[in-house]
This record gives structure tokens, C-alpha cells and sequence, in this order.
């Protein structure tokens, strides 16, 4: 295929470059698409997003399996099978991968194994894992290389006693202890699951609460919820000092009030972020920008050279799938010259974080909506007060809807609480249309739902909500 003309050329093959080229394939574009890996799917199907909510819905089910009695269901002898949950973990990546693979041949994309570089003008060289190598045609290129784990001066890891989200996706047994160095997503959902399989487990976050970006009454309730499930935090610590022990690790730093903290766990879990990955990209003397790692584009994912688009991790948006996947979408129809092309609204992108209680969020903080000049109005409804959430014995958390005074319009909404990931998608429909929060509250939910307390949250604006 040396030398073949394609319309599109995607480099990787996470939810941003398979959602593009299968996007590509049903314009009718010729398409190829470049994988390193062995498999399809990127981070995000192979050491993200698929295996951590595998490993977290089994804690789920061991964790409703110990509390069965409350249900008036007796269960004797409940154990974690650790092999089998490894199992199942890695038969759901492998089935996701070869669905991918199925919808490449099904939109006519041709796969290519490899390492993929640019040589501009309109060329992308592969080259495959025994070093051979082939250069293909490219009418336009999409960069979709994504991210790698973000390593922290001080703090390598081993894969054994100090380990990053990759590594820790893989263990063979569950450590007895465990720190979590981060109370980002990636901290609180691994917190999450080992400390129900069983290790002792403390968070460490240099800010003063956990997922810091969410709005603080969430994070206060999660710190809340964290500890009644015996996971402590160990809030605005600065971690300075990587130490081996006989049993482990010893870390070391300041807290808030400068005195000395010091843990030791027989885990350390190295959980503070990604950066883009482009090395080997080739965009040296190109007219691509790069700033602090990441490819600068417009609002149609274009980079400086023309025909070259970046989307997903590499660019500077949150590093989310499913927005990885629009900006694919995006650029894809701007390059086929499809007409009224809309650019992301980066205000209206929901946030997901699946611990347990779960945490999602779209649009502005009420603490962002103030610093913006809202006159600002917030109706909160807790899952205590729902009946669904009774039936489910998961009472914890609330809804949050904060609206401005002036036009009754929906700046953002946040949920902390059962099915809470799944709840956003509501409030994403509502922000996307426009919606006031009294035109919110009068919509008919079905009872009894969880979804419920999102109608009650947007009645309780304007103190209307029924059950409180």
C-alpha cells in the first residue's frame, strides 16, 4: 500500500480517533487509521475508562453482596475472587477492542500497525514493530495520539511497591495498605475500589479537598461519605519524600499548617495526571504550535498546518473520551466541507468521576457562577428525600442545580449520589436547549427514579420542591 491516497489519516485509535474515522467512513471518505498498539482503543479502552469501571463495578457487587441481609436476603461465606475479577476485567477489554475492530471494517477504514509520523506536505510514514516501514497519502491528518501517564520527580514508579493507573489495572493479589497520591478521578476511583477489596486506604491531595474541581459541597460530602467507609484523606499535603520500607513505602511532606506527615503503606499508587503524548509525531519545523506539551487548534480542531488536526489529549480541553469523540466528529465534518460545522461548547461538557458515591457535573460551580457575576440561585434536593434512592439503600448525596436570577437559565448542575454519571445526561439535554430551571422542574419524571431529585433540585430554585 506504499504510497495509497487517503482522504483521511487518523493517528490512534482511542474513543477520539476510532469515533473520527468511523465518522469519516460514513461521509464516504476514504479512511486509514494508525495504531501503535497491538490492540484498538487507545488508553481509554485498554488501560482507562473500560478496565477501572469493570474493576469498580465488581466492588460494587462484592459490596452489595456483604450488605444482602439488609435486603432480607441472606448470603453466607462472600468472598473477592481477585484472579476472577482480573478475568473479567480483561475479557471486557478484549470484547470493547474487538468491537472497534469490527466497526473499522464496517465503515471501510483501513487499519494500519504501527507508529505513524508526519512528512509534511500530505504524508504519514508508519512505522511497524519490527522496524519496517511504509509512507501513505493523506488529503488531511488527524492527530489522536492521546496521553500517558505523568511521571513525578521523586516519586518513580516500579510496577510493585510504587505504581501509576497502568500498573495498578494489573496486580496479582490486593495490597494489604494503600496511599493514593491524587484525589483527581483516576485517586478517588482507585481509593474507591481497593478499600472495598479490602486495603486500608488513604488519599493524599496537595489541595484542601478532594476532586477539587468539583463544586465544594461535593467534595465535602464525598470526604464525608470516604471516611464513614474507613478511607482517610489527608487534605492540602505537600508529599515531598519517596522512601522503600521492609513493609513497603514510607512518604513523607507538609501539611497545611507546615508540620510533617508521614504514612506507610505496602502501596503507593502515583495517581496525579496525564500529559499529551506526541513524541515521534514529527512536528518539528512544521507550523504546528505547541504550548507546555499540548497541540494548539481552533474551534474545528485545526492545527497551523493546513489539512493537520489535533483532537482528544493532546489538545488543551479536559482529557475526556467522550470529548475526545466530538472533537473527532468535529473535525471530521470540517474537513469534509460539511455545512453549519458547530464547535464545541466547552461550558456544556459533563465531568464523571465513579467512585463510590459517584460524582458528575456540567456547566459552571456555584463558586464560578459568582466569580462570573451571576446573581446567582441554587435548589438542592438530597437522595435522603428520594424513594427510589431508599428502595436502592443508597441514600447519600444530592442534586444541585444553580441557575442566575435574571432569565431562570440552568448555569450548571452537580450530583453527587446513586446513578449520579448516568443523571448528568439530563442536565447535559437541558444546558444543550437552553433550558430554564422552572421549565426543568415542570417536566414529568416517572416515580419512583432517582432522576427524580434532578425535578426536585430544579423546583427547589424557586422553593417549590415537594418532598422537603
Amino acid at each position: 500500500m506504499a504510497n495509497e491516497q487517503f482522504d483521511v489519516v487518523v493517528i490512534g485509535s482511542g474513543p477520539g480517533g476510532y469515533v473520527a474515522a468511523i465518522r469519516a467512513g460514513q461521509l464516504g471518505l476514504k479512511t486509514a487509521i494508525i495504531e501503535k498498539d497491538t490492540r484498538l482503543g487507545g488508553t481509554c479502552t485498554l488501560r482507562g475508562c473500560i478496565p477501572t469501571k469493570q474493576l469498580l463495578m465488581s466492588a460494587h457487587v462484592l459490596e452489595q453482596m456483604q450488605h444482602a441481609a439488609d435486603f432480607g436476603v441472606q448470603a453466607s461465606g462472600i468472598q473477592l475472587a481477585f484472579e476472577d475479577v482480573q478475568k473479567r476485567k480483561n475479557k471486557v477489554v478484549l470484547k470493547n477492542s474487538k468491537g472497534i475492530e469490527y466497526l473499522m471494517k464496517k465503515n471501510k477504514a483501513t487499519v494500519f500497525k504501527g507508529t505513524g509520523r508526519l512528512a509534511l506536505p500530505g504524508k504519514v510514514e508508519i512505522t511497524a514493530a519490527d522496524g519496517k516501514k511504509e509512507t501513505i497519502q493523506a488529503k488531511n491528518i488527524i492527530i489522536a495520539t492521546g496521553s500517558v501517564v505523568r511521571p513525578i520527580p521523586g516519586f518513580d514508579t516500579d510496577g510493585v511497591h510504587v505504581v501509576n493507573s497502568d500498573h495498578i489495572l494489573e496486580l496479582k493479589e490486593v495490597p494489604k495498605s494503600l496511599i493514593v497520591m491524587g484525589a483527581g478521578a483516576v485517586g478517588v476511583e482507585f481509593a474507591s475500589v481497593y478499600s472495598r477489596f479490602g486495603a486500608a486506604t488513604t488519599i493524599v491531595e496537595l489541595l484542601p479537598r478532594l476532586v477539587p474541581l468539583e463544586d465544594e459541597e461535593v467534595s465535602q460530602d464525598l470526604e464525608r461519605s470516604f471516611r464513614k467507609r474507613g478511607i482517610k484523606s489527608q487534605l492540602g499535603t505537600k508529599l515531598e519524600k519517596l522512601e522503600k520500607s521492609d513493609n513497603g513505602v514510607v512518604v513523607t511532606g507538609k501539611d497545611a499548617k507546615d508540620q510533617e506527615v508521614r504514612l506507610e503503606a505496602e502501596m503507593l499508587l502515583v495517581a496525579v495526571g496525564r500529559m499529551p503524548f506526541t513524541e515521534g509525531l514529527g512536528l518539528e519545523g512544521t507550523k504546528i504550535k505547541v504550548e507546555r506539551g499540548f497541540i494548539q487548534v481552533d474551534e474545528f480542531q485545526q492545527t497551523g498546518e493546513q489539512g493537520v488536526y489535533a483532537i482528544g489529549d493532546v489538545v488543551p480541553t479536559p482529557l475526556l473520551a467522550h470529548l475526545a469523540s466530538k472533537e473527532g466528529i468535529v473535525a471530521v465534518e470540517h474537513l469534509a466541507g460539511q455545512k453549519d460545522v458547530r464547535p464545541i461548547n466547552l461550558r456544556l461538557v459533563p465531568n464523571c468521576t465513579y467512585c463510590d458515591p459517584e460524582v458528575a457535573s456540567v456547566g459552571l460551580t456555584e463558586a464560578k457562577a459568582r466569580e462570573a457575576g451571576y446573581d446567582v440561585l441554587v435548589g438542592k434536593f438530597p437522595f435522603s428525600a428520594s424513594g427510589k434512592a431508599r428502595i436502592l439503600g443508597e441514600e447519600e448525596g444530592f442534586v444541585k442545580v444553580v441557575s442566575e436570577k435574571k432569565y431562570d437559565e440552568i448555569l450548571g448542575v452537580h450530583i453527587i449520589g446513586p446513578h449520579a454519571t448516568e443523571l448528568i445526561a439530563e442536565a447535559c439535554v437541558a444546558m444543550q436547549l437552553e433550558s430554564t430551571a422552572e421549565e426543568l422542574g415542570r417536566t414529568m419524571h416517572a416515580h419512583p427514579t432517582v432522576s427524580e431529585a434532578v425535578m426536585e433540585a430544579a423546583e427547589g430554585v424557586h422553593g417549590l420542591a415537594i418532598h422537603i
